[in-house]
């Protein structure tokens, strides 16, 4: 049996903007996990997991090789399938059938998603599974491009920066690259020349190490959040009769965000008052994306958890998409910690025990 493990996400920073190909990001990757569980199998596959209901999802190979599934939509496990079934095939290896395993840490009892990246984690933890199976010898960078390629064959907008954080753990300073073309390149070229295909040449993953003089308080609000559909929404194309206003705006705010991000990147190890003021701003910053495109990113219980935050020394945003789900808060060492976890659990909000996972190196090379 394999066994393969990948950890979930927040957003630090730079969220909503790093949809935009060439614009950054900030998030670290958490210690709660997806397990995917890999055994040999025979004339068929199978997908265990809960989140199908009752009994597996299985699949088969049509007569081109092409994966073919029984029921449930395209989701992120079987599109993981496919394309590294199609790099197997272009590599000349045997087919095999398998049977996965899935097991998620990143919901609570009821099953519903705390917005730690499921999609992403599972995803991960599938490539390194079948990795592993085929003995294709893939680095960190390969597992990450197959795992993006992968992603934007659901959700064609995903930055793809929840997958460098599930795949290089971590602190991750990302930058997006155009999913577009990787599409379009994937096409026409297939799985392995892509790989290795300029289109990657603006697309960044680096490693910031630990954050100095702070620690990561993590709040989440009970309500989930669909971040495909918020993210829909915050980049709808301008309507008719505009007068324009609304693309300078939105335009200001990306300027914004890589300009915090970039301060950021240059505070982290040295300069923890900056880190907090730079937090605060990208909550200024998100609280007026969501006026402009008349979307709710900071909801009532995200307000709360923020301001409950600040007014504990800390700096705070909505982690994500926002909306729902998860809130971040950085306080200073030897902070009121205690003091504003009860706040927030006064207040319906369910403190997260999450610590960063650990950075990833990568045996062939560097993690970027």
């Amino acid at each position: 049996m394999i066994e393969t493990r990948a950890p979930g996400k927040l957003y630090i920073a730079g969220e909503y903007a790093v949809v935009e190909p060439g614009h950054p990001a900030i998030l670290v990757a958490v210690d709660r996990c997806i397990t995917v569980r890999l055994t040999e199998g025979s004339r068929m596959g199978r997908v265990h997991s809960t989140r199908y209901g009752h009994g597996p999802v299985t699949w088969v190979r049509d007569a081109d090789g092409r994966i073919v599934v029984d029921r449930s939509p395209y989701d992120y496990v079987t599109a993981t399938i496919a394309v590294m079934e199609q790099l197997r095939a272009e590599r000349g290896l045997a087919p095999r059938y398998f049977d996965l395993h899935i097991d998620s840490e990143l919901d609570d009892e009821d099953g519903r998603k705390f917005g730690l990246g499921s999609s992403a984690a599972v995803t991960v933890a599938v490539v390194a599974a079948l990795d592993e199976f085929y003995q294709m010898g893939l680095s960190l960078t390969e597992r990450f491009r197959i795992g993006l390629l992968a992603t934007v064959e659901v959700a064609p907008r995903a930055s793809g920066g929840d997958v460098a954080a599930s795949t290089f753990g971590g602190f991750v300073h990302y930058v997006s690259p155009d999913r577009d073309a990787l599409r379009r390149t994937a096409g026409a070229q297939g799985v392995e020349e892509t790989l290795g295909a300029p289109v990657w040449r603006d697309c960044r993953v680096a490693q910031l190490g630990p954050l100095a003089g702070l620690d990561l308080l993590v709040g989440w609000t009970g309500s989930p959040a669909s971040t495909e559909r918020l993210v829909e929404r915050v980049h709808l194309e301008r309507v008719p009769g505009d007068s324009g206003d609304a693309d300078a705006h939105y335009e200001a705010f990306l300027a914004g965000a890589r300009t915090g991000v970039d301060e950021l990147v240059a505070a982290w190890s040295r300069d923890p008052a900056t880190v907090l003021r730079v937090i605060g701003s990208f909550r200024t910053l998100l609280q007026g994306l969501g006026r402009l495109r008349g979307t709710r990113i900071e909801t009532d219980q995200l307000r709360a958890l923020c301001d409950l935050a600040e007014a504990s020394g800390a700096a705070a945003k909505p982690s994500g998409a926002g909306g729902g789900d998860c809130g971040v808060a950085l306080m200073p060492h030897g902070g009121a910690h205690d003091g504003l976890l009860d706040a927030w659990r006064s207040n319906g909000i369910l403190p997260l025990d999450l610590s960063p996972y650990p950075a990833q190196r990568d045996p062939r090379g560097a993690t970027r």
